[in-house]
Protein backbone atom coordinates (compact mmCIF):
# COMPACT_ATOMS: atom_id res chain seq x y z
CA UNK A 1 0.00 0.00 0.00
CA UNK A 2 1.49 3.27 -1.03
CA UNK A 3 1.82 5.49 1.86
CA UNK A 4 2.40 9.45 2.35
CA UNK A 5 6.27 9.12 2.74
CA UNK A 6 6.55 6.61 -0.49
CA UNK A 7 5.31 9.91 -2.47
CA UNK A 8 7.37 12.41 -0.25
CA UNK A 9 10.20 9.83 -1.36
CA UNK A 10 9.56 10.40 -5.02
CA UNK A 11 9.15 14.24 -4.99
CA UNK A 12 12.07 14.64 -2.41
CA UNK A 13 9.82 16.54 -0.72
CA UNK A 14 8.48 16.62 3.57
CA UNK A 15 5.94 14.22 4.54
CA UNK A 16 3.97 17.18 5.66
CA UNK A 17 3.89 18.87 2.35
CA UNK A 18 2.56 15.56 0.62
CA UNK A 19 -0.20 15.93 3.40
CA UNK A 20 -0.75 19.55 2.99
CA UNK A 21 -1.08 18.77 -0.97
CA UNK A 22 -3.44 16.20 -0.42
CA UNK A 23 -5.79 17.87 2.01
CA UNK A 24 -5.60 21.21 0.05
CA UNK A 25 -3.90 23.50 2.41
CA UNK A 26 -3.52 27.00 1.69
CA UNK A 27 0.10 26.92 2.51
CA UNK A 28 1.43 25.58 -0.50
CA UNK A 29 1.44 26.79 -3.98
CA UNK A 30 -0.75 25.76 -6.54
CA UNK A 31 1.99 23.93 -8.72
CA UNK A 32 3.59 21.41 -5.98
CA UNK A 33 -0.10 20.86 -4.63
CA UNK A 34 -1.25 19.76 -7.92
CA UNK A 35 2.53 17.92 -8.38
CA UNK A 36 1.61 16.01 -5.09
CA UNK A 37 -1.75 15.21 -6.31
CA UNK A 38 -0.30 13.90 -9.85
CA UNK A 39 1.95 11.75 -8.17
CA UNK A 40 -0.26 10.62 -5.84
CA UNK A 41 -2.58 9.52 -8.35
CA UNK A 42 0.36 8.32 -10.82
CA UNK A 43 1.66 5.60 -7.67
CA UNK A 44 -2.00 4.48 -6.90
CA UNK A 45 -2.45 6.14 -3.08
CA UNK A 46 -5.64 5.66 -1.08
CA UNK A 47 -6.30 8.01 1.77
CA UNK A 48 -7.11 7.48 5.19
CA UNK A 49 -10.23 8.74 4.79
CA UNK A 50 -10.86 6.58 1.32
CA UNK A 51 -10.23 3.78 3.56
CA UNK A 52 -12.09 4.69 7.08
CA UNK A 53 -14.44 2.30 7.77
CA UNK A 54 -16.67 5.09 9.82
CA UNK A 55 -16.59 7.58 6.82
CA UNK A 56 -17.53 5.13 3.49
CA UNK A 57 -18.58 7.61 0.70
CA UNK A 58 -19.38 6.49 -2.93
CA UNK A 59 -20.67 8.99 -5.23
CA UNK A 60 -23.01 8.66 -8.18
CA UNK A 61 -21.97 11.34 -10.99
CA UNK A 62 -24.44 11.68 -13.02
CA UNK A 63 -25.03 13.60 -16.84
CA UNK A 64 -27.36 14.07 -19.55
CA UNK A 65 -29.74 11.75 -17.48
CA UNK A 66 -32.92 13.47 -15.18
CA UNK A 67 -33.32 11.62 -11.82
CA UNK A 68 -35.61 13.84 -9.99
CA UNK A 69 -38.50 12.19 -10.41
CA UNK A 70 -39.88 8.44 -10.12
CA UNK A 71 -41.24 9.14 -14.00
CA UNK A 72 -37.75 9.64 -15.07
CA UNK A 73 -35.35 7.79 -16.47
CA UNK A 74 -32.25 7.94 -13.63
CA UNK A 75 -34.33 7.63 -11.04
CA UNK A 76 -34.34 3.81 -10.02
CA UNK A 77 -31.36 3.50 -11.04
CA UNK A 78 -30.09 6.14 -8.18
CA UNK A 79 -32.37 4.03 -6.02
CA UNK A 80 -31.47 0.96 -6.39
CA UNK A 81 -27.51 1.63 -5.98
CA UNK A 82 -28.46 3.23 -3.21
CA UNK A 83 -30.24 0.79 -1.37
CA UNK A 84 -27.63 -1.81 -2.01
CA UNK A 85 -24.85 0.36 -0.50
CA UNK A 86 -27.21 1.57 2.39
CA UNK A 87 -27.25 -2.26 3.28
CA UNK A 88 -23.26 -2.13 3.58
CA UNK A 89 -23.26 1.43 5.38
CA UNK A 90 -21.98 3.38 2.33
CA UNK A 91 -22.92 6.99 2.29
CA UNK A 92 -23.89 7.90 -1.50
CA UNK A 93 -23.89 11.37 -3.11
CA UNK A 94 -25.16 12.35 -6.00
CA UNK A 95 -23.30 14.88 -8.44
CA UNK A 96 -24.11 16.03 -11.09
CA UNK A 97 -21.84 16.63 -13.83
CA UNK A 98 -20.94 19.31 -16.49
CA UNK A 99 -18.08 19.46 -19.09
CA UNK A 100 -17.12 22.84 -17.15
CA UNK A 101 -16.28 20.27 -14.51
CA UNK A 102 -14.45 17.75 -16.31
CA UNK A 103 -12.44 20.22 -17.55
CA UNK A 104 -11.81 21.55 -14.74
CA UNK A 105 -10.42 18.62 -12.60
CA UNK A 106 -8.93 15.21 -13.69
CA UNK A 107 -11.62 12.74 -12.27
CA UNK A 108 -8.58 10.48 -9.98
CA UNK A 109 -7.96 14.22 -8.66
CA UNK A 110 -11.23 15.14 -7.66
CA UNK A 111 -12.11 11.41 -6.10
CA UNK A 112 -8.77 11.92 -4.13
CA UNK A 113 -9.32 15.42 -2.99
CA UNK A 114 -12.96 14.28 -1.52
CA UNK A 115 -12.21 11.41 0.01
CA UNK A 116 -14.76 8.84 -2.36
CA UNK A 117 -13.76 5.52 -2.71
CA UNK A 118 -15.78 4.53 -5.90
CA UNK A 119 -17.73 5.94 -8.25
CA UNK A 120 -21.02 5.17 -10.53
CA UNK A 121 -21.71 7.22 -13.73
CA UNK A 122 -24.33 7.42 -15.25
CA UNK A 123 -25.03 9.12 -18.67
CA UNK A 124 -21.44 10.16 -19.78
CA UNK A 125 -20.70 10.29 -23.57
CA UNK A 126 -18.03 9.04 -25.66
CA UNK A 127 -16.60 12.54 -26.31
CA UNK A 128 -16.43 13.31 -22.29
CA UNK A 129 -13.02 14.57 -21.11
CA UNK A 130 -12.99 12.14 -18.48
CA UNK A 131 -13.96 8.89 -20.24
CA UNK A 132 -10.14 9.01 -21.62
CA UNK A 133 -8.72 9.24 -18.48
CA UNK A 134 -10.91 6.07 -17.12
CA UNK A 135 -8.58 3.77 -19.50
CA UNK A 136 -5.36 4.80 -16.42
CA UNK A 137 -7.81 5.39 -13.49
CA UNK A 138 -6.82 3.37 -10.70
CA UNK A 139 -10.24 4.23 -8.81
CA UNK A 140 -13.01 1.82 -8.71
CA UNK A 141 -15.67 2.73 -10.76
CA UNK A 142 -18.45 1.43 -12.74
CA UNK A 143 -19.63 3.21 -16.06
CA UNK A 144 -23.27 2.56 -17.04
CA UNK A 145 -23.67 1.59 -20.90
CA UNK A 146 -20.06 2.70 -21.32
CA UNK A 147 -17.32 0.32 -21.53
CA UNK A 148 -13.01 0.92 -20.73
CA UNK A 149 -10.94 -1.86 -22.46
CA UNK A 150 -7.97 -3.05 -20.25
CA UNK A 151 -8.36 -1.43 -17.10
CA UNK A 152 -8.87 -4.07 -14.07
CA UNK A 153 -10.26 -0.98 -12.27
CA UNK A 154 -13.42 -0.12 -14.41
CA UNK A 155 -16.30 -1.89 -15.13
CA UNK A 156 -19.03 -1.92 -17.78
CA UNK A 157 -22.99 -2.19 -16.58
CA UNK A 158 -25.90 -2.31 -18.72
CA UNK A 159 -28.76 -4.41 -20.68
CA UNK A 160 -28.02 -6.92 -23.55
CA UNK A 161 -29.08 -4.62 -25.93
CA UNK A 162 -28.42 -7.28 -28.50
CA UNK A 163 -31.05 -9.22 -26.80
CA UNK A 164 -33.75 -6.62 -26.69
CA UNK A 165 -33.42 -5.34 -30.06
CA UNK A 166 -33.73 -8.81 -31.02
CA UNK A 167 -36.72 -8.98 -28.87
CA UNK A 168 -38.64 -5.98 -30.39
CA UNK A 169 -37.82 -7.26 -33.85
CA UNK A 170 -38.75 -10.82 -33.48
CA UNK A 171 -42.11 -9.62 -32.22
CA UNK A 172 -42.67 -7.28 -34.91
CA UNK A 173 -41.64 -10.14 -37.36
CA UNK A 174 -44.33 -12.80 -35.71
CA UNK A 175 -46.78 -10.07 -36.36
CA UNK A 176 -46.00 -10.29 -40.11
CA UNK A 177 -44.08 -6.70 -40.34
CA UNK A 178 -41.19 -6.75 -42.35
CA UNK A 179 -40.97 -2.95 -43.18
CA UNK A 180 -39.52 -2.10 -40.22
CA UNK A 181 -38.45 1.28 -39.72
CA UNK A 182 -35.48 1.83 -36.58
CA UNK A 183 -35.31 5.02 -35.20
CA UNK A 184 -32.66 5.58 -32.79
CA UNK A 185 -31.01 7.51 -29.95
CA UNK A 186 -28.06 9.82 -29.79
CA UNK A 187 -24.83 9.86 -31.42
CA UNK A 188 -21.92 9.24 -29.95
CA UNK A 189 -23.21 7.31 -27.84
CA UNK A 190 -22.02 3.42 -27.01
CA UNK A 191 -25.91 2.08 -26.68
CA UNK A 192 -26.65 3.42 -29.70
CA UNK A 193 -24.16 2.14 -31.52
CA UNK A 194 -24.89 -1.55 -30.11
CA UNK A 195 -28.31 -1.34 -31.10
CA UNK A 196 -27.80 -0.06 -34.68
CA UNK A 197 -25.68 -3.30 -34.98
CA UNK A 198 -28.20 -4.97 -33.24
CA UNK A 199 -30.69 -4.30 -35.19
CA UNK A 200 -29.11 -4.95 -38.54
CA UNK A 201 -28.18 -8.51 -37.27
CA UNK A 202 -31.26 -9.21 -35.84
CA UNK A 203 -33.06 -8.12 -39.15
CA UNK A 204 -30.79 -10.27 -41.04
CA UNK A 205 -31.62 -13.17 -38.91
CA UNK A 206 -35.16 -12.73 -39.32
CA UNK A 207 -34.53 -13.05 -43.20
CA UNK A 208 -35.90 -9.34 -43.30
CA UNK A 209 -33.70 -6.85 -45.42
CA UNK A 210 -32.67 -4.05 -43.57
CA UNK A 211 -33.42 -0.82 -45.68
CA UNK A 212 -31.51 2.84 -44.83
CA UNK A 213 -33.99 4.74 -46.12
CA UNK A 214 -36.03 3.30 -42.94
CA UNK A 215 -33.14 4.19 -40.29
CA UNK A 216 -32.76 7.57 -38.29
CA UNK A 217 -30.76 8.85 -35.79
CA UNK A 218 -31.63 11.70 -33.40
CA UNK A 219 -32.14 12.26 -29.25
CA UNK A 220 -33.44 10.38 -26.58
CA UNK A 221 -36.42 12.80 -26.70
CA UNK A 222 -40.18 12.36 -28.16
CA UNK A 223 -39.04 15.77 -31.18
CA UNK A 224 -36.37 13.38 -32.65
CA UNK A 225 -39.85 11.51 -34.28
CA UNK A 226 -41.02 14.67 -35.95
CA UNK A 227 -37.61 14.74 -38.15
CA UNK A 228 -38.17 11.00 -39.35
CA UNK A 229 -41.72 9.74 -39.16
CA UNK A 230 -42.96 11.31 -42.39
CA UNK A 231 -39.95 9.84 -44.75
CA UNK A 232 -40.35 6.47 -43.08
CA UNK A 233 -44.67 6.74 -44.05
CA UNK A 234 -43.40 7.75 -47.19
CA UNK A 235 -41.12 4.97 -47.77
CA UNK A 236 -43.83 2.24 -47.05
CA UNK A 237 -42.36 1.31 -43.37
CA UNK A 238 -45.40 -0.54 -41.26
CA UNK A 239 -43.71 -0.81 -38.18
CA UNK A 240 -41.64 1.54 -36.20
CA UNK A 241 -38.93 0.14 -33.83
CA UNK A 242 -37.80 3.50 -31.33
CA UNK A 243 -34.45 3.34 -29.48
CA UNK A 244 -36.50 4.92 -26.35
CA UNK A 245 -39.91 5.06 -24.91
CA UNK A 246 -39.44 8.62 -25.27
CA UNK A 247 -38.98 8.71 -28.83
CA UNK A 248 -42.06 6.62 -29.31
CA UNK A 249 -44.57 8.57 -27.56
CA UNK A 250 -43.27 11.45 -30.43
CA UNK A 251 -43.17 8.53 -32.85
CA UNK A 252 -47.28 7.88 -32.36
CA UNK A 253 -48.00 11.91 -31.92
CA UNK A 254 -46.63 12.35 -35.12
CA UNK A 255 -48.31 9.20 -37.26
CA UNK A 256 -51.28 10.19 -35.82
CA UNK A 257 -50.94 13.71 -36.89
CA UNK A 258 -49.98 12.34 -40.15
CA UNK A 259 -53.48 10.26 -40.15
CA UNK A 260 -52.32 7.45 -39.17
CA UNK A 261 -53.49 5.01 -36.86
CA UNK A 262 -51.44 3.13 -34.19
CA UNK A 263 -51.60 -0.15 -34.29
CA UNK A 264 -54.15 0.00 -37.46
CA UNK A 265 -52.10 1.25 -39.50
CA UNK A 266 -48.39 1.23 -38.19
CA UNK A 267 -47.48 -0.50 -35.29
CA UNK A 268 -44.90 1.02 -32.58
CA UNK A 269 -42.55 -0.43 -29.87
CA UNK A 270 -40.37 1.59 -27.68
CA UNK A 271 -37.01 0.53 -25.08
CA UNK A 272 -36.70 1.24 -21.50
CA UNK A 273 -40.53 0.55 -20.07
CA UNK A 274 -40.66 3.87 -18.32
CA UNK A 275 -44.19 4.34 -16.60
CA UNK A 276 -45.60 6.61 -19.27
CA UNK A 277 -45.35 3.43 -21.38
CA UNK A 278 -48.20 2.07 -19.79
CA UNK A 279 -50.05 5.69 -20.15
CA UNK A 280 -49.69 6.16 -23.69
CA UNK A 281 -52.45 5.66 -26.49
CA UNK A 282 -52.42 3.52 -27.05
CA UNK A 283 -50.29 1.55 -24.23
CA UNK A 284 -46.81 1.01 -25.80
CA UNK A 285 -44.89 -2.03 -26.31
CA UNK A 286 -41.77 -1.54 -25.24
CA UNK A 287 -38.62 -3.80 -24.32
CA UNK A 288 -38.31 -3.51 -20.05
CA UNK A 289 -34.68 -2.58 -18.57
CA UNK A 290 -35.13 -3.01 -14.68
CA UNK A 291 -33.29 0.11 -13.67
CA UNK A 292 -33.70 -0.78 -10.00
CA UNK A 293 -32.07 -4.17 -10.92
CA UNK A 294 -29.41 -2.14 -13.09
CA UNK A 295 -28.53 0.25 -10.15
CA UNK A 296 -28.46 -2.53 -7.39
CA UNK A 297 -25.77 -4.23 -10.02
CA UNK A 298 -23.79 -1.28 -10.09
CA UNK A 299 -23.40 -1.34 -6.80
CA UNK A 300 -22.23 -4.85 -6.36
CA UNK A 301 -20.10 -4.37 -9.04
CA UNK A 302 -18.10 -1.31 -7.45
CA UNK A 303 -18.45 -3.50 -4.27
CA UNK A 304 -16.61 -6.38 -6.34
CA UNK A 305 -13.70 -3.75 -7.97
CA UNK A 306 -12.85 -1.90 -4.42
CA UNK A 307 -11.78 -5.63 -2.98
CA UNK A 308 -9.81 -6.42 -6.02
CA UNK A 309 -12.20 -8.62 -7.94
CA UNK A 310 -11.51 -7.29 -11.79
CA UNK A 311 -15.18 -7.67 -13.55
CA UNK A 312 -15.40 -6.11 -16.89
CA UNK A 313 -18.72 -6.28 -18.40
CA UNK A 314 -21.94 -7.32 -16.60
CA UNK A 315 -25.27 -7.41 -18.85
CA UNK A 316 -29.08 -7.54 -17.51
CA UNK A 317 -31.49 -9.45 -19.67
CA UNK A 318 -33.86 -7.17 -21.34
CA UNK A 319 -37.84 -8.55 -21.36
CA UNK A 320 -40.51 -7.96 -23.97
CA UNK A 321 -43.48 -5.82 -22.47
CA UNK A 322 -46.42 -6.57 -25.27
CA UNK A 323 -49.01 -3.89 -25.27
CA UNK A 324 -51.55 -2.46 -27.88
CA UNK A 325 -49.46 -0.14 -30.03
CA UNK A 326 -48.67 -2.96 -31.81
CA UNK A 327 -50.54 -5.45 -33.88
CA UNK A 328 -50.60 -8.26 -36.42
CA UNK A 329 -49.92 -6.83 -39.92
CA UNK A 330 -52.75 -7.88 -42.43
CA UNK A 331 -52.25 -9.89 -45.75
CA UNK A 332 -52.92 -7.07 -48.79
CA UNK A 333 -53.10 -8.41 -51.94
Amino acid sequence: MVTIKDIANRLGISVSTVSKGINGASDISDELRQQVLDTAIEMGYRSKRMRREQNKRLCIFIENMSYESDAQFGYELVLGFRQAALRDNWDVTVIPVTPELQQKERYDVYMLKNGYSGAFLLGFALQDDWMEQFSSTTIPTVLLDNYIPKNPHVSYIGTDNYEGIDLAVAHLAELGHTRIAFLNGSPYSLVSDQREQAFLRSMESHHLTPDRNLMGQGYYVPESAKYHVSHFLENGATAILCGSDLIASGVIAECQAHGFSVPEDISVTGFDDLPISAQLNPPLTTVRQDRAELGKCGYYTLHSLMRDVSISRTLMRPQLIARASTKKRENIS
